[in-house]
């Protein structure tokens, strides 16, 4: 009877372990079957996310951000002031400088064709690009002419001498005083409003 028992036994455990085996050989079978068609699925994403076009005239949506034909391009390694930001001059008197940095760049521009090479997406989805514009690096001429600054969270610096540049010459925003404009938008998110954010990025409630 022991002997029936320990058969028994011995052969509820082997048919355990064959069907472990058939499961393992399954789920391989299957990854294997789905591994082309989550290549073609990731490609496909990165061909959405990244426009094949990123070349001819844009819309000038802020300081640093364009449109080309209906895709938001976000110029990479740069930070301009905000739409609703405000600096003060060099005497002292409050001005619209994120307005004033998307002016300049529509004129700049003048309708020309633009170039622009996808680098990635921010948090907002749109394209983080390097543009240039008759083979002049727009987010460089931006920096150099004191319309936004060099952000070398991203940059690591690229901008920082056309900056050092810009600040020597006193141009647009170096002329006066600004709150750079990544802190002009925490203060912001902390409830802070523009008017006061503008000048002190700690005025918030």
């Amino acid at each position: 009877m022991k002997m029936f028992t320990r058969a028994a036994d011995s052969f509820t455990e082997h048919q355990n372990v064959s069907r472990e085996r058939v499961g393992t050989l399954y789920m391989t079978l299957r990854s294997f079957t789905f591994a082309p068609f989550l290549i073609v699925a990731a490609c496909l994403c990165a061909s959405t996310a990244f426009a094949d076009n990123l070349s001819g005239q844009a819309s000038i949506v802020d300081g640093d951000t364009l449109e080309i034909h209906g895709t938001r391009i976000r110029l990479w390694g740069i930070d301009a002031p905000e739409s609703n930001q405000l600096c003060r001059s060099e005497n002292n008197l409050q001005y619209q400088c994120g307005a004033k940095a998307a002016n300049e760049l529509d004129t700049f521009i003048a309708r020309r064709p633009i170039d622009c090479s996808p680098i990635s997406l921010d948090e907002y989805g749109r394209t983080v690009a390097a543009c240039s514009i008759d083979g002049v690096d727009i987010a460089e001429w931006l920096v150099r002419n004191g319309l936004a600054l060099d952000w070398p969270l991203y940059s690591k610096g690229k901008y920082d001498k056309s900056q050092s540049e810009a600040d020597h010459a006193g141009r647009r925003i170096w002329a006066g005083s600004y709150v750079a404009p990544w802190l002009f938008r925490a203060c912001i998110r902390q409830g802070g409003k523009p008017g006061d954010c503008s000048d002190d990025a700690n005025m918030h409630p």
